[in-house]
């Protein structure tokens, strides 16, 4: 039996653990300086309608007009409550795949004492209980079938945010998720699926399997496999290694000045490098690149800048080298540059990757583990590349950011017990 455990609403429910104000008033969480509305609460939903990925600019006055609290992303405060939900999950199942920040399968090989429905509304019990965080359960046979149970229990408040698909409910559980929701179909395909009358989940699992396969792909043959009820997914196949990886993000303010922009660079550099090595992987080709604006009046300057590295490496180091190269040869005065971003657009698994026998010694790898061990245990950027710099005009701008309540001595929550009289 698979297990998927998925957070509700997860930025905007962490904002509400520490914030009393947020509860009662609804709360949105903004992207990346501020940009786009991310994540929202019912509450902030029922008073604003849905303004989810709308421009903040745009909805301010009405945002402010109906009193919902604004926060922008507090990633690490995410993170720790993330880690935290993680480890609760792993006391009840060795099998544990963590999927994202907000959602893990488990793969459980014994019966439960009582019922996989009782179950899962342990986990949301223990969960909340400790953590403070609501989520819904769904379990399956199959990783999909659970992936589906979770979206129904979503949907549908009388589950009591858990439901396991068996062969009683399943054609009513698969019956209220479009195609489209369907994991592994998304939009595009759903379009071509729609076309053959094959407009919800139920329908999609009673297609011929292999026809399937033959009219489009292995993976959606194993979609209709696993919505059979035959598990056909490893967890390597749940999440493969990235093809390729980018960090981008928009300047805090515009950017003019050479230090700044190659500061940037480095920095997405070393982002790079840290996913590269997570996953296992090896980096062949790097590209920079910076932007202006595309919504400035004039001529929009834009370049990109390709590095090929003779030997693979996941090294921060020679990421940071060739970003300052590239910044080098982007920057261009009088530009106000908008955005700028890093991508390993060619990747080799590490364990399968050949060096060159003539080639000079690489770097030592365990000087970027000693980095990786010493950022995940004191926090991130404890420990990283100089040239990035420390405070720069490149930073993210997040002026409504709530305190880092987990992760940061200065931010706790301070109780004051100074009017507290005992007998």
């Amino acid at each position: 039996m698979f297990g998927l455990v998925d957070v509700n609403s997860m930025y905007a429910s962490c904002e509400k653990i520490f914030d009393p104000l947020a509860r009662r008033t609804g709360v949105i969480v903004l992207s990346n300086n501020d940009g786009c509305v991310v994540a929202m609460c019912k509450l902030a939903k029922a008073k604003l309608g849905n303004v989810k990925f709308q421009p903040f600019f745009k909805i301010s006055k009405q945002v402010e007009a109906s009193g919902v609290t604004v926060r922008s992303s507090n990633y690490e405060l995410y993170a720790d409550l993330s880690a935290s939900i993680m480890d609760i999950l792993s006391r009840y199942s060795p099998e544990q795949h963590i999927y994202s920040i907000d959602e893990s399968f488990l793969r459980f090989q014994t019966q439960p004492k009582e019922s996989w429905w009782h179950l899962g509304k342990e986990i949301r019990r223990v969960i909340w209980q400790e953590v403070r965080l609501p989520v819904c359960v769904g379990m399956g046979p199959t990783a999909t079938l659970a992936k589906a149970a979770n979206h129904y229990a979503k949907k549908n408040r009388n589950t009591g945010g858990v439901s396991v698909v068996d062969k009683q409910n399943i054609m009513t559980v698969l019956q209220e998720m479009t195609v489209e929701d369907v994991w592994g179909i998304g939009g595009r395909l759903g379009k071509k699926l729609r076309f053959m009358a094959i407009d919800n989940a139920w329908t999609l699992s009673q297609q011929p399997a292999k026809i399937m396969r033959q009219q489009f792909s292995v993976n959606i043959e194993r979609t209709v496999r696993e919505l059979q009820g035959e598990s056909c997914l490893t967890w390597d196949e749940v999440r493969s290694p990235k093809q390729q990886i980018f960090s981008t993000r928009a300047f805090g303010e515009k950017v003019t000045d050479y230090a700044s922009l190659e500061q940037s660079l480095v920095m997405h550099g070393e982002k790079v490098a840290k996913k590269a090595r997570k996953q296992g992987s090896l980096i062949k080709m790097m590209v920079a690149f910076a932007h202006s604006s595309p919504f400035s009046d004039g001529q929009i300057y834009r370049r990109n800048i390709h590095h090929g590295f003779f030997d693979a490496t996941a090294d921060s180091r020679d990421l940071a080298i060739a970003a300052s190269d590239a910044a080098k040869q982007i920057y261009r005065p009088g530009v106000l540059f908008h955005k700028s971003g890093v991508g390993a657009i060619e990747l080799v698994d590490n364990t399968m990757y050949q060096r060159d026998m003539f080639a000079a010694q690489g770097r030592d790898p365990r000087v970027m583990a000693a980095l990786d061990t010493i950022n995940q245990r004191f926090g991130p950027d404890s420990l990283s590349v100089a040239a990035k710099g420390i405070q720069g005009k490149w930073q993210m701008r997040r002026e409504m950011k709530s305190p880092n309540y987990t992760s940061s001595w200065s931010d706790m929550v301070r109780i004051h017990c100074s009017n507290i009289t005992t007998k």
